[in-house]
């Protein structure tokens, strides 16, 4: 793959955008996320999932910290050198995340408690389990935590790319068979079980797959800024979308299209203004902007109706 990237980053002028290795290998990996995300973001929206999905990206913490320490007490009989950790924490995350999610939903299911109660304990007793394992994982000479926060795109590499590529390819599929069940589930339960859709196997199977997708695609945005790009393009398209087809649609566009402007706006902060900023902070920002110039279309719409 780097070979391929290379002759196409040969076929423009020395010094530009497109030219430069690790430009290009960051866009082809923020693409698929960008891809990835806005195919779920609007299931996430649409079913009041926000606080749900912020939740499972803040059990990160608790996943990797749980990683780290098992990865040291590992590594040295199985040979293991630092450059394999992510490749032996990220299953231990997606794992947790999904026990995460799929507990929220057995309780929720026991109890009289509202959603967001219930999240709200999952969530804390994940940070609680964060903040207890802080000190023995304070050395993290395996991986960064500025970089586990905000992220990196720069720093993707080829396996990286092909594990998006999969995930991504797992989660289209997935959505092309269960999407109609989910969004039937979503507005009217008992409806959708009256018509034997397996909405209780399509809810399991999607908790299952948004702990994948926010687990792996956080590598290149960072945990705290992967659940902005999972809810805000979906808001957009909430706002100019009248119905849902093109409300998905939407999503994967503003998706996509934010995350290439947003890198290319911070290639060009850096290289004209002289002024270091973050890839994934630009690509966030800049979709908050666009979400805030909607609203008078969201209103409108209201309206209208």
């Amino acid at each position: 793959m780097d070979a391929a990237i290379d002759s196409f980053c040969q076929l423009f002028p020395e010094g530009t955008f497109l030219a430069q290795l690790m430009c290009v290998r960051a866009m082809v990996g923020l693409i698929l996320v960008g891809l990835t995300c806005g195919l779920v973001g609007s299931l996430v929206v649409g079913s009041r999932m926000a606080f749900f999905s912020d939740a499972l990206a803040h059990c990160a913490f608790a996943g990797v910290s749980i990683g780290f320490l098992i990865f040291e007490v590992i590594k040295v009989p199985l040979g293991l050198a630092d450059d394999r950790f992510w490749w032996w924490v990220t299953p231990l995350m997606v794992v947790f995340g999904a026990a995460v999610g799929l507990g929220v939903s057995a309780v929720r299911q026991r109890t009289s408690l509202g959603n967001d109660a219930v999240i709200g304990v999952f969530f804390a007793g994940s940070l609680g389990i964060a903040a207890t394992l802080s000190q023995a994982i304070s050395s993290r000479k395996v991986f960064s935590l500025e970089e586990f926060l905000f992220g990196d795109p720069l720093l993707i590499q080829s396996g990286q790319i092909c594990l998006l590529a999969v995930v991504f390819a797992a989660t289209a599929t997935f959505l092309y068979f269960g999407f109609n069940g989910l969004v039937l589930g979503s507005f009217n339960a008992s409806l959708a079980r009256s018509r034997a859709v397996p909405i209780d196997w399509l809810q399991t199977g999607f908790v299952v797959l948004l702990a994948v997708v926010i687990n792996v695609c956080l590598r290149v945005v960072g945990v705290l800024l992967i659940n902005a790009l999972l809810i805000v393009p979906a808001a957009i398209a909430m706002n100019v979308s009248s119905n849902l087809r093109r409300m998905f649609w939407t999503t994967v566009c503003c998706s996509v299209g934010l995350s290439v402007i947003g890198q290319v706006l911070s290639w060009e902060i850096q290289i004209r203004a002289e002024v270091p900023v973050g890839i994934s902070g630009v690509i966030v920002t800049l979709a908050v902007i666009v979400f805030l110039a909607t609203l008078p279309f969201a209103r409108r719409s209201r309206h209208s109706a």
